[in-house]
Protein backbone atom coordinates (compact mmCIF):
# COMPACT_ATOMS: atom_id res chain seq x y z
CA UNK A 1 0.00 0.00 0.00
CA UNK A 2 1.10 3.63 -0.36
CA UNK A 3 2.96 4.59 2.78
CA UNK A 4 5.04 1.45 2.92
CA UNK A 5 2.74 -1.01 4.72
CA UNK A 6 3.12 -4.60 3.54
CA UNK A 7 1.01 -7.52 4.69
CA UNK A 8 2.93 -10.78 4.54
CA UNK A 9 1.12 -13.14 6.88
CA UNK A 10 0.11 -16.78 6.96
CA UNK A 11 -1.35 -18.93 9.71
CA UNK A 12 -3.48 -21.99 10.35
CA UNK A 13 -6.03 -22.04 13.16
CA UNK A 14 -8.49 -24.63 14.53
CA UNK A 15 -11.84 -24.96 12.75
CA UNK A 16 -13.68 -24.33 16.01
CA UNK A 17 -13.38 -21.76 18.78
CA UNK A 18 -12.13 -18.19 18.91
CA UNK A 19 -8.86 -17.13 17.28
CA UNK A 20 -7.75 -13.65 18.28
CA UNK A 21 -5.80 -11.50 15.85
CA UNK A 22 -3.82 -9.44 18.34
CA UNK A 23 -1.42 -6.55 17.86
CA UNK A 24 -0.96 -2.82 18.06
CA UNK A 25 -2.44 -0.22 15.74
CA UNK A 26 -1.14 -0.65 12.20
CA UNK A 27 -0.07 -4.27 12.70
CA UNK A 28 -2.44 -5.54 9.99
CA UNK A 29 -5.26 -7.10 12.04
CA UNK A 30 -8.17 -5.51 10.19
CA UNK A 31 -6.46 -5.94 6.82
CA UNK A 32 -6.19 -9.70 7.43
CA UNK A 33 -9.87 -9.78 8.36
CA UNK A 34 -10.88 -7.87 5.23
CA UNK A 35 -8.81 -10.20 3.04
CA UNK A 36 -10.48 -13.26 4.59
CA UNK A 37 -13.87 -11.62 3.99
CA UNK A 38 -13.03 -10.91 0.35
CA UNK A 39 -13.44 -7.17 0.91
CA UNK A 40 -9.80 -6.56 0.03
CA UNK A 41 -7.82 -8.47 -2.55
CA UNK A 42 -4.28 -9.62 -1.94
CA UNK A 43 -2.12 -12.34 -3.44
CA UNK A 44 -2.26 -15.62 -1.57
CA UNK A 45 -4.76 -18.24 -0.57
CA UNK A 46 -7.55 -18.72 1.92
CA UNK A 47 -9.05 -22.08 2.82
CA UNK A 48 -11.83 -22.51 5.36
CA UNK A 49 -12.52 -26.03 6.61
CA UNK A 50 -11.23 -27.56 3.40
CA UNK A 51 -13.05 -25.17 1.05
CA UNK A 52 -10.89 -22.87 -1.06
CA UNK A 53 -12.08 -19.27 -1.09
CA UNK A 54 -8.99 -17.91 -2.80
CA UNK A 55 -5.87 -19.26 -4.50
CA UNK A 56 -3.95 -18.64 -7.73
CA UNK A 57 -6.94 -19.87 -9.81
CA UNK A 58 -10.04 -18.52 -8.05
CA UNK A 59 -11.32 -15.70 -5.89
CA UNK A 60 -14.75 -15.87 -4.29
CA UNK A 61 -16.29 -12.42 -4.01
CA UNK A 62 -17.42 -11.26 -0.57
CA UNK A 63 -21.11 -11.99 -1.14
CA UNK A 64 -20.31 -15.63 -2.00
CA UNK A 65 -18.34 -16.25 1.19
CA UNK A 66 -20.52 -17.63 4.03
CA UNK A 67 -19.31 -15.19 6.67
CA UNK A 68 -20.85 -13.04 9.36
CA UNK A 69 -19.02 -9.74 9.84
CA UNK A 70 -19.33 -7.59 12.97
CA UNK A 71 -17.70 -4.18 12.70
CA UNK A 72 -16.52 -1.76 15.40
CA UNK A 73 -19.70 0.23 14.88
CA UNK A 74 -22.98 -1.67 14.76
CA UNK A 75 -24.05 -0.09 11.41
CA UNK A 76 -27.72 -0.99 11.81
CA UNK A 77 -30.37 0.23 9.38
CA UNK A 78 -31.67 3.34 11.13
CA UNK A 79 -35.06 3.28 9.36
CA UNK A 80 -35.83 -0.28 10.47
CA UNK A 81 -36.81 -1.71 13.85
CA UNK A 82 -34.62 -4.22 15.62
CA UNK A 83 -36.75 -7.10 14.31
CA UNK A 84 -36.61 -5.78 10.76
CA UNK A 85 -32.82 -5.46 10.99
CA UNK A 86 -32.59 -9.09 12.04
CA UNK A 87 -34.99 -10.29 9.37
CA UNK A 88 -33.10 -8.49 6.60
CA UNK A 89 -30.18 -10.96 6.54
CA UNK A 90 -32.30 -13.90 7.66
CA UNK A 91 -34.54 -13.67 4.59
CA UNK A 92 -31.56 -13.66 2.22
CA UNK A 93 -30.51 -17.14 3.35
CA UNK A 94 -31.91 -20.18 1.58
CA UNK A 95 -34.19 -21.84 4.20
CA UNK A 96 -32.51 -25.19 3.51
CA UNK A 97 -29.13 -23.70 4.47
CA UNK A 98 -30.15 -22.01 7.71
CA UNK A 99 -28.38 -23.60 10.66
CA UNK A 100 -29.09 -20.92 13.28
CA UNK A 101 -32.74 -20.46 14.21
CA UNK A 102 -34.20 -16.98 14.49
CA UNK A 103 -35.39 -17.38 18.08
CA UNK A 104 -32.12 -19.02 19.14
CA UNK A 105 -30.09 -15.99 18.05
CA UNK A 106 -32.48 -13.68 19.90
CA UNK A 107 -32.23 -15.77 23.07
CA UNK A 108 -28.43 -16.11 22.93
CA UNK A 109 -27.98 -12.33 22.74
CA UNK A 110 -30.81 -11.52 25.14
CA UNK A 111 -32.52 -9.08 22.78
CA UNK A 112 -36.12 -10.31 22.95
CA UNK A 113 -37.33 -7.17 24.78
CA UNK A 114 -35.74 -4.97 22.07
CA UNK A 115 -37.46 -6.38 18.97
CA UNK A 116 -40.06 -3.63 18.56
CA UNK A 117 -37.68 -0.82 19.43
CA UNK A 118 -36.25 1.64 16.92
CA UNK A 119 -32.47 1.31 16.59
CA UNK A 120 -32.03 4.99 17.53
CA UNK A 121 -33.34 4.13 21.00
CA UNK A 122 -30.69 1.47 21.69
CA UNK A 123 -27.64 1.87 23.91
CA UNK A 124 -24.20 1.11 22.47
CA UNK A 125 -24.13 -2.36 24.04
CA UNK A 126 -27.64 -3.14 22.81
CA UNK A 127 -26.73 -2.06 19.30
CA UNK A 128 -23.74 -4.39 19.25
CA UNK A 129 -25.81 -7.32 20.52
CA UNK A 130 -28.31 -6.73 17.72
CA UNK A 131 -25.46 -6.48 15.19
CA UNK A 132 -24.02 -9.80 16.39
CA UNK A 133 -27.42 -11.48 16.20
CA UNK A 134 -27.89 -10.11 12.68
CA UNK A 135 -24.53 -11.55 11.63
CA UNK A 136 -25.43 -14.94 13.12
CA UNK A 137 -28.76 -15.05 11.29
CA UNK A 138 -26.95 -15.17 7.96
CA UNK A 139 -25.94 -18.72 9.07
CA UNK A 140 -22.22 -18.10 8.55
CA UNK A 141 -19.56 -20.78 8.48
CA UNK A 142 -17.07 -18.24 9.83
CA UNK A 143 -17.69 -15.25 12.12
CA UNK A 144 -15.41 -12.22 11.72
CA UNK A 145 -15.36 -9.63 14.52
CA UNK A 146 -13.38 -6.41 14.15
CA UNK A 147 -12.91 -4.94 17.64
CA UNK A 148 -16.64 -5.23 18.39
CA UNK A 149 -16.24 -3.84 21.93
CA UNK A 150 -13.87 -0.93 21.22
CA UNK A 151 -16.62 1.73 21.06
CA UNK A 152 -18.16 0.67 24.39
CA UNK A 153 -17.45 1.94 27.87
CA UNK A 154 -16.18 -0.44 30.55
CA UNK A 155 -19.62 -1.19 32.02
CA UNK A 156 -21.08 -1.95 28.57
CA UNK A 157 -18.15 -4.24 27.75
CA UNK A 158 -18.62 -6.18 30.99
CA UNK A 159 -22.31 -6.52 30.22
CA UNK A 160 -21.86 -7.84 26.68
CA UNK A 161 -18.96 -10.27 27.23
CA UNK A 162 -21.15 -12.95 28.90
CA UNK A 163 -23.40 -12.90 25.81
CA UNK A 164 -20.36 -13.38 23.57
CA UNK A 165 -19.19 -16.28 25.72
CA UNK A 166 -22.61 -17.95 25.34
CA UNK A 167 -22.54 -17.49 21.56
CA UNK A 168 -19.04 -18.93 21.24
CA UNK A 169 -19.67 -21.84 23.60
CA UNK A 170 -23.08 -22.91 22.29
CA UNK A 171 -22.69 -22.43 18.54
CA UNK A 172 -19.14 -23.68 18.13
CA UNK A 173 -18.53 -21.45 15.10
CA UNK A 174 -14.93 -20.66 14.15
CA UNK A 175 -14.36 -16.99 14.96
CA UNK A 176 -11.61 -14.57 13.94
CA UNK A 177 -11.65 -11.85 16.59
CA UNK A 178 -9.61 -8.66 16.21
CA UNK A 179 -8.50 -6.87 19.37
CA UNK A 180 -5.61 -4.99 20.93
CA UNK A 181 -6.85 -5.46 24.52
CA UNK A 182 -5.02 -8.37 26.24
CA UNK A 183 -7.67 -8.83 28.96
CA UNK A 184 -10.41 -9.13 26.34
CA UNK A 185 -8.40 -11.66 24.34
CA UNK A 186 -7.49 -13.70 27.40
CA UNK A 187 -11.10 -13.98 28.45
CA UNK A 188 -12.55 -14.88 25.04
CA UNK A 189 -9.86 -16.48 22.88
CA UNK A 190 -8.73 -20.09 22.60
CA UNK A 191 -6.06 -19.44 19.99
CA UNK A 192 -4.05 -16.33 19.16
CA UNK A 193 -2.15 -14.90 16.21
CA UNK A 194 0.22 -12.09 17.22
CA UNK A 195 0.81 -9.60 14.40
CA UNK A 196 3.58 -7.02 14.14
CA UNK A 197 4.06 -4.74 11.13
CA UNK A 198 2.04 -7.01 8.85
CA UNK A 199 3.84 -10.22 9.83
CA UNK A 200 2.97 -13.07 12.18
CA UNK A 201 5.33 -13.02 15.13
CA UNK A 202 3.74 -15.94 16.95
CA UNK A 203 0.70 -18.21 16.73
CA UNK A 204 -0.64 -20.78 19.17
CA UNK A 205 -2.84 -21.34 22.19
CA UNK A 206 -3.74 -18.03 23.82
CA UNK A 207 -2.79 -19.21 27.31
CA UNK A 208 0.72 -20.11 26.13
CA UNK A 209 1.36 -16.90 24.21
CA UNK A 210 0.23 -14.76 27.14
CA UNK A 211 2.90 -16.26 29.40
CA UNK A 212 5.80 -16.39 26.94
CA UNK A 213 8.49 -14.06 28.21
CA UNK A 214 9.86 -13.34 24.72
CA UNK A 215 6.54 -11.78 23.66
CA UNK A 216 5.17 -8.37 24.68
CA UNK A 217 1.98 -9.77 26.25
CA UNK A 218 3.87 -10.76 29.39
CA UNK A 219 5.52 -7.34 29.64
CA UNK A 220 2.35 -5.32 30.17
CA UNK A 221 1.60 -4.08 33.69
CA UNK A 222 -1.65 -6.08 33.50
CA UNK A 223 0.16 -9.28 32.38
CA UNK A 224 -1.72 -12.33 33.64
CA UNK A 225 -2.07 -16.07 33.35
CA UNK A 226 -5.45 -17.75 32.94
CA UNK A 227 -6.12 -21.24 34.24
CA UNK A 228 -9.08 -23.48 33.49
CA UNK A 229 -10.92 -25.38 36.19
CA UNK A 230 -14.33 -26.01 37.70
CA UNK A 231 -16.25 -24.82 40.72
CA UNK A 232 -15.62 -27.31 43.54
CA UNK A 233 -17.59 -25.80 46.40
CA UNK A 234 -18.48 -22.79 48.52
CA UNK A 235 -17.66 -21.64 52.05
CA UNK A 236 -20.68 -19.66 53.25
CA UNK A 237 -19.05 -18.85 56.60
CA UNK A 238 -16.19 -16.90 55.03
CA UNK A 239 -17.93 -16.12 51.71
CA UNK A 240 -15.45 -17.98 49.53
CA UNK A 241 -15.65 -20.13 46.40
CA UNK A 242 -13.25 -22.96 45.59
CA UNK A 243 -12.10 -23.61 42.02
CA UNK A 244 -10.22 -26.83 41.29
CA UNK A 245 -7.67 -26.89 38.47
CA UNK A 246 -5.37 -29.74 37.58
CA UNK A 247 -2.58 -27.70 39.20
CA UNK A 248 -4.41 -27.32 42.51
CA UNK A 249 -7.25 -25.53 44.25
CA UNK A 250 -7.80 -21.77 44.11
CA UNK A 251 -9.81 -19.81 46.66
CA UNK A 252 -11.68 -16.78 45.33
CA UNK A 253 -14.32 -14.42 46.77
CA UNK A 254 -17.78 -16.00 46.90
CA UNK A 255 -19.55 -16.31 43.55
CA UNK A 256 -23.05 -17.69 43.09
CA UNK A 257 -22.06 -20.44 40.66
CA UNK A 258 -23.23 -24.01 40.31
CA UNK A 259 -20.82 -26.65 41.62
CA UNK A 260 -19.17 -28.47 38.73
CA UNK A 261 -19.49 -25.48 36.40
CA UNK A 262 -16.51 -24.60 34.19
CA UNK A 263 -14.54 -21.66 35.56
CA UNK A 264 -11.47 -19.68 34.51
CA UNK A 265 -9.27 -17.86 36.99
CA UNK A 266 -7.01 -14.89 36.29
CA UNK A 267 -3.70 -14.50 38.11
CA UNK A 268 -1.80 -11.24 37.64
CA UNK A 269 1.97 -11.55 37.45
CA UNK A 270 2.30 -8.78 40.04
CA UNK A 271 0.24 -10.87 42.51
CA UNK A 272 2.57 -13.88 42.46
CA UNK A 273 5.41 -14.14 44.97
CA UNK A 274 7.91 -16.97 45.22
CA UNK A 275 9.05 -19.13 48.14
CA UNK A 276 11.43 -22.04 48.51
CA UNK A 277 9.20 -23.76 51.08
CA UNK A 278 5.48 -24.36 51.46
CA UNK A 279 4.52 -21.89 54.20
CA UNK A 280 1.38 -22.23 56.27
CA UNK A 281 2.06 -19.28 58.58
CA UNK A 282 0.80 -16.77 56.02
CA UNK A 283 -2.42 -15.01 55.06
CA UNK A 284 -2.01 -16.19 51.45
CA UNK A 285 -4.56 -18.92 50.67
CA UNK A 286 -3.39 -19.96 47.20
CA UNK A 287 0.00 -21.69 47.23
CA UNK A 288 0.99 -24.03 44.40
CA UNK A 289 4.09 -26.14 43.72
CA UNK A 290 5.87 -25.00 40.55
CA UNK A 291 9.20 -24.98 38.76
CA UNK A 292 11.08 -22.24 36.96
CA UNK A 293 10.82 -22.52 33.19
CA UNK A 294 12.74 -19.36 32.26
CA UNK A 295 13.39 -15.79 33.35
CA UNK A 296 13.59 -12.41 31.62
CA UNK A 297 15.00 -9.07 32.77
CA UNK A 298 12.07 -6.67 32.39
CA UNK A 299 14.14 -3.64 33.40
CA UNK A 300 17.15 -2.99 35.67
CA UNK A 301 15.07 -3.64 38.80
CA UNK A 302 12.41 -6.19 37.80
CA UNK A 303 12.49 -9.80 36.70
CA UNK A 304 9.82 -11.86 34.97
CA UNK A 305 9.67 -15.55 35.88
CA UNK A 306 7.65 -18.12 33.93
CA UNK A 307 6.50 -20.96 36.16
CA UNK A 308 5.34 -24.39 35.10
CA UNK A 309 2.57 -25.96 37.18
CA UNK A 310 1.90 -29.64 37.67
CA UNK A 311 -0.83 -29.75 35.03
CA UNK A 312 1.25 -28.16 32.26
CA UNK A 313 -0.35 -24.72 32.61
CA UNK A 314 1.85 -21.73 33.37
CA UNK A 315 1.98 -18.74 35.66
CA UNK A 316 4.17 -15.67 35.41
CA UNK A 317 5.60 -13.77 38.37
CA UNK A 318 7.01 -10.24 38.45
CA UNK A 319 9.62 -9.95 41.19
CA UNK A 320 12.60 -7.72 41.91
CA UNK A 321 15.94 -8.79 40.51
CA UNK A 322 17.28 -8.63 44.07
CA UNK A 323 14.74 -11.27 45.11
CA UNK A 324 15.67 -13.39 42.11
CA UNK A 325 19.34 -13.34 43.12
CA UNK A 326 18.51 -14.00 46.79
CA UNK A 327 16.43 -17.04 45.87
CA UNK A 328 19.02 -18.27 43.37
CA UNK A 329 16.45 -18.66 40.63
CA UNK A 330 17.46 -20.90 37.72
CA UNK A 331 15.77 -23.00 35.06
CA UNK A 332 14.21 -26.20 36.43
CA UNK A 333 14.30 -25.00 40.04
CA UNK A 334 11.37 -26.25 42.19
CA UNK A 335 9.62 -23.71 44.39
CA UNK A 336 6.20 -22.50 45.49
CA UNK A 337 4.07 -19.85 43.82
CA UNK A 338 2.17 -17.77 46.38
CA UNK A 339 -0.81 -16.13 44.72
CA UNK A 340 -1.98 -13.10 46.70
CA UNK A 341 -5.08 -12.39 44.65
CA UNK A 342 -7.17 -14.39 42.18
CA UNK A 343 -10.06 -13.23 40.01
CA UNK A 344 -12.79 -15.45 38.59
CA UNK A 345 -13.42 -14.28 35.03
CA UNK A 346 -15.65 -17.01 33.61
Amino acid sequence: RPGGFTLDSGFTTPGRGVTALFGGSGSGKTTVLRCVAGLERARGYCRIQGETWQDERCFLSAHRRPIGYVFQEASLFAHLSVRANLEFGWRLVDPTKRHIRFNDAIELLGIGPLLKRATARLSGGERQRVAIARALLTSPRLLLMDEPLSALDHASKEAIIPFLERVFDELGLPVLYVSHHPDEVARLADHMVLLEAGKVRASGEAADLMTRLDLPLSHFDSASAYLDGQVAGHDDTFHLTYVDTDAGRFTVPREDLEIGRYARVQVHARDVSLALKDHHDTSILNILPARVLDTHDLDPSQLLVRLGLEDGQNLIARVTRRSGVALGLHEGMPLYAQVKSVALVD
